[in-house]
């Protein structure tokens, strides 16, 4: 399957090229909405400041042309600052505008712990995933070849709320709460995480994703589209 990568100046995009070509994929780095257009399957990674990232696929004409593609059918991962731009915004030096794919808010990490301690932030570890509420594991979805205490990396300051618990698809426990690690929502994914970063958990999740894109949906509430 060919996978467009869109090139959005803000992330490692030779590592995630990497993962996905090792998962079988063909992918195929672009910043022309045009391709966008005509894509297969969309992956967004990013790393940085919303607002930033915002802009700079507002000014390539990226934001329209994903949206476009994504009302259309075509599936997206999102990763890191890829998955919190799915959203409706974010307060990062903001309030911004986000692409509004998944319904809810970035927000930044709280600064103390849930026993009031002081904790740091960035957020930057291996954490395990568990299965978002209301979900008893990951079956059907991008994350079902992650093992029971399967870590991911981590690293971020903000993380998204989806505005409903349909969408969100993984947690993650940092200082004694939960944080949501994955959301998807129809076709669009989107992980907090670094899979490219993972290790064997990490490429099992890539794996599956580009499995499912052939399917009807990532494991989320179908779009209201």
């Amino acid at each position: 399957m060919k996978v467009t990568v869109i090139d959005t100046g803000r992330a490692n995009l030779l590592s995630v090229q990497r993962a996905l070509a090792y998962c079988g994929a063909v992918p195929e780095l672009t910043g022309d909405p045009a391709a966008v257009l005509a894509a297969e399957a969309l992956v967004l990674p990013g790393v940085g400041a919303f607002g930033d990232g915002m802009a700079e696929l507002r000014r390539r004409g990226l934001a329209e042309a994903i949206c476009c593609r994504v009302g259309q059918g075509a599936p997206l991962l999102g990763i890191c600052l890829g998955m919190q731009m799915l959203f409706d915004g974010s307060d990062e030096f903001g309030p911004h505008e986000g692409l509004g794919l998944i319904p809810g808010w970035v927000r930044r990490l709280p600064a103390a712990d849930a026993a009031g301690a002081p904790q740091r932030v960035p957020h930057i570890a291996w954490e395990p995933l568990l299965p978002g509420p209301g979900r008893a594991d990951f079956a059907g979805t991008a994350l079902q070849s992650v093992p029971d205490g399967g870590e991911c990396y981590f690293i971020h300051s903000y993380a998204a709320e989806p505005a409903d618990d349909a969408f969100r698809l993984a947690d993650c426990l940092y200082g004694g709460r939960r944080v949501c690690a994955a959301a998807a929502r129809g076709r669009v994914l989107g992980t907090q995480f670094h899979p490219e970063k993972s290790g064997a958990v990490g490429l099992g999740i890539l794996h599956d994703f580009l499995a499912l894109c052939s399917g009807r949906h990532c494991g989320g509430a179908e779009s209201a589209s």
